[in-house]
């Protein structure tokens, strides 16, 4: 089936994908020259994983494969606002709405996935891949490499655009592309940097407080996953993502 002629978001060929309504169901298409079809069933198939822990999310219809040779993932379309709308709506219920997040965040992590990659292969790939000089590297590996290692299901990019409130009243978790199974605490990391990425500092000391309290977890050992955290969010995105989140390298000592 061709994709609708109207976007929900424009498309050229400096992103990897566009997304388009259609009726009750969400197109994502990929530009297959940025995006090997391999990535693209892979992301489907991390939906299709992740679907069978009950968690409440968009379930994937269809893939195909348009006209233009791009590959494309059809998933259920939810009417409501992401948790990011109605917090920039409801500022003063700010807290209300991260204490939410996180418990949803914690939802997550109850569950397990074992068909989906590992988190700590990943992050070991993204360090060396990061461009760092080999010392920082190696450090970086050797942290990796002594942080306890868990199996629990993480989103890997949880943050409040990533949440909608239907209209049904239910929450819903989207975009599972980068799902692994692995620590939590290191899911709660890139949640806390996605925050500051977002210019929010206020709402990332907040987040990260309400993840600490609510599942009795030290601050400090959050934070001992930043530097790797940072490293391997910096791989992905743009330059001055990079350079931001590289100044949060620089400055950790390492044991």
């Amino acid at each position: 089936r061709r994709p609708p002629r109207s976007t929900l978001f424009p498309y050229t060929t400096l992103f990897r994908s566009k997304i388009y309504k259609d009726g009750n169901t969400l197109v994502k298409v990929f530009n297959h020259e940025l995006t090997p079809k391999a990535d693209v069933l892979a992301e489907a198939t991390n939906y299709a994983r992740v679907e069978m822990t009950g968690l409440n999310m968009p379930h994937v219809t269809q893939v195909s494969k348009t006209e233009t040779e791009d590959w494309s993932i059809a998933t259920d379309y939810i009417e409501g606002k992401t948790l990011q709308e109605l917090i920039e709506e409801d500022k003063a219920n700010k807290g209300a709405y991260i204490s939410k997040f996180v418990e949803l965040q914690i939802e997550i992590h109850s569950k397990n996935c074992p068909q989906l990659p590992k988190m700590k292969d990943k992050l070991n790939s993204r360090i060396s891949m990061s461009g760092l000089d080999a010392t920082t590297r190696y450090e970086l590996h050797m942290r990796l490499e002594n942080m306890p290692r868990h199996l629990k299901l993480c989103h890997g990019d949880f943050n409040p655009s990533n949440v909608i409130l239907g209209n049904d009243g239910k929450y819903y978790i989207l975009d599972w592309a980068h799902a692994t199974q692995g620590n939590a605490s290191c899911d709660a990391a890139i949640t806390y940097l996605d925050f500051l990425l977002a210019g929010d500092n206020d709402g990332a000391e907040m987040y990260l407080n309400e993840f600490c309290k609510k599942t009795d977890t030290a601050k400090q050992y959050v934070q001992k996953w930043i530097a790797i955290a940072a490293t391997t969010q910096s791989v992905k995105g743009g330059q001055a993502e990079k350079d931001f989140l590289l100044k949060l390298v620089d400055v950790v000592e390492y044991e």
